[in-house]
């Protein structure tokens, strides 16, 4: 059996990949070439992201006035802010990362039964992207399952460990509630009321979980736990346990952008602007291009959530943003259509599926 450095991507299949199996090595498959990933990030002591006390938005008329205000800020030049007082309690954070964190502890033959390469599939267990077939391979495992609406997935989710569909069932609960606060604050930042896009959310959203594991790595600096990209969704609410995020500042070094930590602060919430809210603003607001760095020594366990519409239920510009002056900038889409993007595509090498929604001038 090769299991040499040099060792194809076909070599690392799920079940039997480098990040699984823990070898004391990155192979030649994982390396991410210098010239497509530069690593100039800023320590985050020196660099700050929004942080928004988003209790505020239940307050008098002028303090929600003011966290509008600083949502509307972070959506223009971050695509990203951070979110303190959200309501959720820490109990249900701690129990949802733990429980989690048991799931990727389970023998492989449990973790197995949901293995999956099929991006439709509404529960799958996986590696990488897409196993054996992305030319650039990635230090992470992963379960990802649909979650709304809850009673029609959650029996298809894992039974083991014993409090996995009972933990990570709450924070969903949770997050998909102040998933739409913030979509109503955000599309109320944008002129059009925070009740546009409610009961389009509210009943037949789509929620996504995406349950990351990402092992300690032997050579952090070679390889990733992601690529830089950006997500599909509307928004995505992000817990984590450890540092690791970073994300891409558009507006510094006069336009040209620069990496950033995020810091971690127990508790806190990290709220990613999607593609899809990109397509909403008519590129008012942007999506936050994101990546995900490793650890030598300690295993990073991340939940994301992701908010969208329904899996066919097209994401368009509204008319109430378009001028002569700001005609239409986006093609319409759904998740569906998505989904559609990541089996053709490879995201590993930079495609991302915002640029096929751009309309050229």
């Amino acid at each position: 059996m090769e299991n040499e450095k040099g060792a194809s991507s076909s070599t690392f299949k799920m079940g039997n990949s480098a990040q699984e199996r823990s070898l004391p090595y990155v192979p030649d498959c994982y390396a991410v070439p210098p010239s497509y990933e530069p690593r100039d990030a800023l320590d985050s002591k020196s660099e700050s992201v929004p942080t928004i006390d988003i209790s505020r938005l239940k307050g008098s008329d002028d303090e929600r006035r003011g966290v509008i205000q600083e949502i509307r800020l972070a959506c223009q030049s971050f695509g990203f802010f951070q979110i303190v007082n959200h309501g959720i309690d820490q109990s249900i954070l701690d129990d949802a990362l733990a429980v989690a964190k048991g799931f990727f502890e389970l023998p492989a033959k449990e973790k197995n039964k949901f293995m999956s390469n099929d991006v439709y599939a509404p529960v799958r267990y996986t590696t990488s992207l897409k196993d054996g077939v992305d030319k650039t391979q990635f230090w992470r495992i992963f379960l990802k399952h649909y979650a709304h609406p809850l009673h029609r997935w959650i029996h298809l989710w894992p039974q083991n460990p014993p409090e996995y569909r009972e933990k990570i069932g709450k924070f969903c609960e949770e997050v998909r509630i102040l998933s739409l606060e913030i979509m109503g604050a955000i599309t109320e930042s944008l002129g059009l009321g925070r009740d546009y896009l409610s009961s389009r959310m509210g009943e037949n959203g789509m929620q996504v979980m995406a349950v990351n594991c990402y092992p300690p790595c032997p050579d952090p600096k070679t390889a990733l736990g992601l690529p830089p990209h950006s997500d599909y969704s509307c928004i995505t609410i992000l817990l984590q346990n450890l540092t690791g995020l970073e994300i891409f500042d558009l507006t510094a070094h006069d336009g040209s952008g620069r990496w950033v930590h995020v810091p971690e602060v127990k508790g806190v919430l990290k709220v990613h602007i999607g593609d899809h809210v990109e397509v909403l603003s008519n590129g008012l607001y942007k999506s936050v291009i994101h990546k995900v760095t490793l650890n030598e020594e300690k295993t990073r366990i991340s939940l994301a959530s992701l908010h969208s519409l329904g899996m066919d239920d097209k994401m368009s510009v509204p008319c109430q943003l378009v001028n002569d002056e700001n005609p239409v900038r986006y093609r319409e889409s759904s998740f569906n259509d998505f989904l559609g993007f990541l089996v053709k595509n490879d995201i590993s090498q930079g495609d991302r599926f915002i640029d096929t929604l751009r309309i050229k001038d």
